[in-house]
């Protein structure tokens, strides 16, 4: 897949997580967190279950790329959420 259609599947990824998860995110990290979930929701449903793969912008890799970003999106919030202000 190219780098533009990865693009386009990261942020429809990115703002479909965002309206689920609430955005807290901005336009640009939106994009790049869709992008890292559409790679690992690919990686996840082609590898480990074996049930499809982000082959294009379609139905189906999209909800592959929704599923990841969400998995993204809470590990990251978890991550930079514990920083304590100082």
């Amino acid at each position: 897949m190219g780098i533009i259609a990865w693009i386009v599947l990261g942020a429809i990824a990115g703002f479909i997580t965002n309206l689920i998860m609430g955005g807290k995110e901005g336009v640009i990290a939106t994009i790049i967190l869709g992008i890292v979930g559409a790679l690992v929701g690919g990686y996840l449903a082609g590898t480990v279950l074996k049930v499809a793969d982000v082959t294009g912008i379609n139905v189906e890799s999209i909800v592959v790329a929704v599923i990841g970003a969400v998995i993204v999106v809470a590990v990251y919030r978890m991550l930079t959420g514990r920083r304590a202000l100082v």
